[in-house]
């Protein structure tokens, strides 16, 4: 390392070994300056001062004996935190930087300034302590940071407030909870060039996923103008996930997940004045619109993959876009300490045991349950009034509410999204969070039981009342290895991740359908034929499509990106997709569905599945499947998708579904693409030979099949005591469909829930050789073991 001054030394001077030196932001800052600019990845240039030069300006201020004093007293109790806080800063910034260091600090500014080209150029002065950003110790927004400081005055007087900062009340905490000794530890200043992030936008990336620790996707926020408001929780921004393992072929975009924040303000420069930033609303436009074109969003991604393989660890950065240039830039890195410390081999999982309607939702923050009374406090100044163990209840948190927030069993907040401050800290805590509720302080009223649930979902939900529930450790180590494939079940995107580590051999069955209810929630056909549905409807559609090219495109992306995000966590084990399989009746409570759909006496054996792809009634709709599934295929990336024909009644109509498809650009055998079909009618397995003949693949869908066998309605409350799959003549229908499969020399799965609902039903499936049982997360663990038992036996 070669010092350009005693006290001063520039990034590229500096390497992560330094942080003894230049603290833990400024060395990481260094690091990647010195070691990924190569690799592509840019970082803003500047500066920084050393912890020499802190302990320096400390002693010859001569205030170190009356800090110690003022810190004395705090932890013998005879002042508290705020009042020895305090006094501490006070001392500081009654100090004065002696003229060495001032003077190097000027003349780094100048060559800084001449580099640049700009005189008096804006800078960033970013605190960075010599005992932050380890991996074991890393907490949000410890010390401060000034944004767009201009002139060697301000410069200096922005250093002197962050050598203050580094006793904030909550620093001084912090410090005393990890045992930090206060003396330990010193402060550097980074003085680094300010990206125009307030003429575009700027955000956050983990390098996996915060909620789950599935590693390998990239999460990234974004909101318009400077980075505060997404780092503090104060806007909920747009969130991006990218799929890592993919990012390598530049002829894909694996952007798996788009969601539009609100993004209601933005932080930009100050005209005039004292004040160097100013925080105003955003324009409508701004609003509804994403901060990041995918070339960003894919660009940001790669350099998450550059900047985690370099550091061997999963990181938590910062990214700016520079409006004046369009470019991107890094502006910190540092290691991401919850997740990245999680066990891969066991986890957690909370399940309600009693139903409620939902008063609230917001981003869900961990993974589990909480409930109490709701403790609602608007200021920080009024935190005296929080009771240890309610659920805290606020706008958005900053760095002031870490001691309120470990003595809450949850929080909620108005505002802020998965990389807000109350996320960061609630994930470090433990303390389950959901954020950007819009309203909760005013929906819940202070003192009211609430429960709010993060279990099995992206979406954070709180209820009314106490409700009941239950949570279980699972320990992956314990589970037996299986001749059969187990795969799981997947319907909901935003609880795919969840199960990321149990070994599964991919997704089995992967209902197209879920994601059109959630997601899309309209009718293919009345997107495509908006004059045929009323007013209203019309502009419930105008509002959801907002920001795409024309309403068949945002069904096209939102279904494309909710399959791509199933098939992702298995990567690249096989994801079988089903076509959609609503009946009539449930495509008609879709918005528009109404007009398309005919009433049927019984649609359980109507007008579904694959005699819906073929008919002009519904071939428009079907095209937008097709299209959705290709994009995911090869514009996404995702060549392990499987796609599979459910309710296909006759090998005629097999042909011409398949017919269908090809004309729109999925066929068979192209591109890899493989083609399976649901075995559930009785016709299936008697002409079981044909019909694998034209698929790649069967999977057995039991409830169907033993509906049709039996002659029973399975959703008959009536005749619910005579609808089981173990009965003999659907257990014969199985064997023959799986003889049949393997005669054809394809491959043959289960998809229902009888395996998991039966251990012998499970047995005889093993036992007649079936190739894959695909099941339900919450019962892969306890059925795996019934698989391997059977296995031994047979």
């Amino acid at each position: 390392m070669t010092k350009t001054s005693p006290s001063v030394l520039w990034f590229e001077d500096i390497a992560i070994a330094d942080v003894p030196i230049v603290g833990g932001k400024n060395a990481s800052l260094g690091e990647m300056v010195r070691e990924l600019g190569s690799k592509g990845v840019r970082v803003p240039t500047g500066f920084a001062t050393t912890s020499a030069a802190y302990r320096n300006f400390i002693a010859e201020n001569g205030i170190e004996p009356d800090i110690r004093e003022d810190i004395r007293r705090y932890k013998a109790g005879e002042a508290t935190l705020q009042e020895a806080g305090s006094a501490v800063r006070e001392r500081i910034l009654a100090s004065r930087i002696h003229d060495a260091l001032a003077n190097e600090i000027r003349a780094a500014y100048d060559t800084l300034s001449q580099r640049l080209g700009v005189q008096d150029p804006a800078v960033a002065v970013r605190s960075s302590a010599t005992a932050e950003d380890l991996p074991d110790a890393s907490f949000a927004g410890q010390q401060e940071t000034f944004l767009n400081v201009r002139g060697h005055r301000a410069l200096l007087d922005a250093c002197t407030r962050c050598f203050a900062s580094l006793f904030t009340d909550r620093a001084i905490s912090y410090r005393e909870a990890k045992g930090f000794d206060h003396f330990e530890v010193a402060l550097s200043i980074g003085i680094q060039q300010m990206v125009r992030s307030d003429l575009a936008g700027s955000g956050v990336i983990f390098t996996l996923d915060t909620e789950t620790g599935f590693p390998d996707v990239a999460v990234i926020s974004a909101a318009w103008g400077l980075g505060e408001t997404v780092v503090q929780g104060m806007v909920d921004p747009d969130k991006y996930v990218v799929f890592k393992p993919l990012l390598d072929d530049r002829s894909t975009q694996p952007i798996i997940e788009k969601a539009c924040g609100a993004k209601a303000t933005k932080m930009i420069y100050a005209e005039g004045g004292s004040k160097r930033t100013q925080l105003v609303e955003t324009t409508q436009a701004e609003q509804r619109a994403f901060v990041l074109p995918d070339d960003d969003v894919l660009e940001l991604g790669r350099w998450a993959v550059i900047v985690e393989q370099h550091y061997g660890r999963p990181m938590d950065l910062e990214w700016a876009k520079d409006g004046e240039t369009g470019l991107l830039y890094l502006v910190q890195a540092r290691p991401e300490t919850v997740q990245s410390g999680s066990s891969r081999t066991s986890f957690r999982t909370y399940r309600l045991k009693e139903k409620g309607t939902p008063i609230l939702t917001g981003a869900a923050i961990g993974s589990a349950i909480a409930s109490g009374r709701a403790c609602v406090i608007r200021d920080v100044a009024d935190i005296g009034n929080f009771v240890d163990g309610a659920i805290l209840v606020t706008g958005n948190t900053d760095p002031d509410w870490v001691p309120v927030m470990k003595r809450a069993a949850g929080i909620v907040t108005d505002h802020g999204g998965n990389t807000s401050h109350a996320a960061i800290v609630s994930r470090e805590l433990g303390v389950p969070a959901v954020v950007g509720t819009g309203t909760a302080t005013e929906v819940l009223k202070d003192g009211e039981d609430i429960t709010l649930s993060c279990a099995g979902s992206e979406t954070g939900l709180i209820y009314d009342g106490l409700l009941d529930f239950e949570s279980e450790e699972i320990n992956l180590d314990t589970l037996p290895e299986t001749r059969t494939g187990v795969m799981v079940n997947i319907a909901d995107p935003s609880a795919a991740f969840q199960w990321w580590r149990l070994p599964a051999k991919g997704v089995g069955l992967a209902r197209m359908e879920f994601i059109i209810n959630n997601l899309i929630k309209v009718h293919p056909m009345a997107l495509l034929h908006p004059e045929r549905i009323d007013p209203e409807e019309r502009k419930v559609i105008r509002d959801l499509a907002q920001g795409y090219a024309s309403p068949a495109d945002f069904f096209v992306e939102t279904l494309a990106r909710g399959i791509a995000k199933l098939a992702t966590p298995y990567h690249p084990h096989p994801a079988i997709v089903r076509l959609s399989d609503f009946k009539t009746n449930e495509y008609a409570h879709l918005i528009g569905g109404s007009a398309f759909e005919p009433e049927e006496e019984n649609p359980m054996i109507g007008f579904r599945g694959a005699s819906r792809y073929y008919d002009e009634r519904y071939r428009e709709g079907f095209a937008l499947e097709c299209r959705a599934l290709k994009r995911v295929r090869e514009e996404l990336g995702f060549t392990n998708v499987v796609i599979m024909v459910p309710f296909c009644r006759t090998t005629a109509e097999a042909d011409r579904v398949l017919e269908t498809m090809a004309e729109y650009g999925l066929k068979r055998g192209e591109n890899g693409l493989q083609i399976y079909m649901m075995c559930e009618i009785p016709a299936n397995v008697v002409l079981g030979e044909e019909f694998a003949k034209r698929f790649d693949g069967f999977s057995i869908g039991s409830n169907d099949l033993t509906q049709l066998t039996l002659g029973i309605d399975r959703d008959s409350d009536i005749l619910a005591g005579l609808f089981d799959e173990r009965n003999e003549a659907v257990e014969r229908m199985i064997a023959q469909a799986i003889e049949k499969a393997h005669a054809g020399g394809i491959k043959i799965g289960i998809c229902g829930q009888a395996p998991s609902n039966y251990p012998e039903f499970a047995a005889f499936l093993v036992e007649e050789g079936i190739d894959t049982i695909s099941l339900n997360p919450d019962s892969f663990v306890r059925t795996i073991g019934s698989i391997a038992e059977a296995e031994k036996a047979s």
